[in-house]
């Protein structure tokens, strides 16, 4: 088990280099096991989520070989299993996304529930609904979620809540299904029109991705091809609210600065100035943030996988700011590790009451999840002094070496061993 040691107290200065999107990677790798023939992906982050994925696909027997450190070529024509279990699904939020892939493959598909962060409820009964609609007998049995047709058919298919994951998994079963499908209350996140972009780039015929409704008209067959993954909006978050946290100057490059429209408005609101390039975003703050509101939504509204690190920046701002959650049921749970550094907040439900303090002070803590995991690095940062940071298992599933991206913005950050008791006994 490791840790990560954060000497704050100074502010990031520099350049730092954004990887392919996670969430785009963790629907796209699956929608590779529709195609007939192989497929290079390029521009993959180096993040634990991403093997975890890779080496699914290789035991259902896909062929996948490294080309670089960021790109990879997959051979799925041997795929000859529908079955994820709970051992290969375990702590991968994106396993359910093998049901839409598999069903559009094979017309079966038993897949365990999916794992990841713990902060609320992940029903899926929004993904059932659409994959019925589409002609699939769904069953939940022994912990394992069970799905056949004997074909799948064109649907009309309105989600009752906008839910990311609903969309991806019927995109994926629809694809190749018989006749038009019609998705209405689509999310519209940045990472659904990739995956339409990478299923039209073989030969699907998708079209509204990035839209309130979806069409999706069936093919019979999807050749494979070379595609490269979009730049992840949250890490470029991350990064932009770490300069706004510590004071900093920061070049953000390799992104795209329209999917970034939400954050970079709130954080110039907190006071941040924020220049905008074709590929690239510069941040700069020289002052005290200033108290807002912060509502987080389904894209375009401000993210929820934001939400933590831009309170952990309102815990030193000038007055009282209110975060309200309206996605996900219990994504506070990181406050408990904030207010051990000093920050003052009152959690009610779904709403945080923040009020700043002058400055954060270091204590150990721990990461809840990836976000907050994040959260805790800015806050490390923000802290005069030592701060070690805990579980931070949480954070390698979805920040590509993170520690060196950091320190080459100038912070004092490492990624230490822990040493266990028994390890000390043995030492002693």
């Amino acid at each position: 088990m490791e840790k990560f040691v954060i000497k704050g107290g100074k502010a990031l200065k520099g350049e730092v280099h954004i990887s392919g999107a996670k969430n785009a990677a963790v629907a796209i790798l699956p929608a590779v096991m529709l195609a007939d023939s192989p497929c290079v992906i390029e521009n993959l982050p180096d993040i634990s989520d991403v093997s975890a994925i890779l080496n699914v696909m290789s035991s259902l027997g896909a062929d996948v070989k490294l080309v670089n450190k960021s790109s990879v070529r997959i051979d799925p024509k041997n795929v000859n299993s529908y079955i994820v279990t709970k051992e290969m699904a375990e702590g991968m939020r994106a396993s359910s996304y093998f049901l839409g892939a598999l069903l559009g493959r094979m017309n079966r598909a038993r897949v365990a529930p999916p794992g990841g962060c713990n902060f609320g409820v992940r029903p899926i009964d929004q993904h059932i609904k659409g994959f019925e609609a589409l002609g699939a007998e769904m069953t939940i049995d022994n912990g394992m979620v069970d799905g056949c047709a004997e074909i799948l058919r064109g649907a009309s298919i309105y989600l009752d809540v906008v839910s990311v994951g609903a969309t991806i998994n019927i995109m994926l079963a629809a694809v190749k299904a018989k006749g038009l499908t019609i998705i209405e209350n689509a999310a519209r996140e940045p990472h659904i029109v990739d995956l339409a972009n990478f299923l039209n780039s073989m030969g699907a015929d998708i079209m509204g991705a990035g839209t309130g409704i979806i069409k999706i008209r069936g093919v019979s067959s999807l050749r494979g091809t070379t595609y490269s993954i979009i730049p992840d909006q949250i890490e470029a978050g991350t990064y932009m609210a770490a300069a706004v946290a510590t004071g900093g100057d920061v070049l953000i490059n390799n992104v795209t600065p329209e999917h970034l429209d939400s954050i970079i408005a709130k954080l110039k609101e907190i006071g941040a100035e924020i220049i905008e390039y074709d590929e690239a975003v510069r941040v700069t703050m020289n002052k005290k943030p200033r108290k807002c509101k912060v509502k987080t939504l389904p894209h375009p509204g401000f993210p929820t996988d934001m939400q933590p690190q831009i309170a952990t920046v309102l815990s030193v701002a000038d007055g009282v700011s209110i975060v309200t959650e309206g996605v996900w049921d219990s994504r506070f749970r990181y406050v408990d590790q904030l207010t051990s550094m000093g920050a003052n907040i009152q959690v009610d439900g779904k709403m945080a009451v923040i009020t700043g303090v002058e400055a954060l002070t270091p204590a150990p803590v721990k990461a809840v999840d990836l976000r907050a995991g994040a959260a805790m690095i800015i806050a490390g940062l923000m802290a005069d002094g030592v701060t070690e940071v805990e579980d931070i298992i949480y954070i390698d599933r979805g920040y590509e070496k993170i520690v060196e991206k950091f320190s080459k913005l100038g912070a004092d950050i490492k990624r230490v061993p822990i040493i266990e008791e028994n390890q000390i006994n043995k030492l002693a």
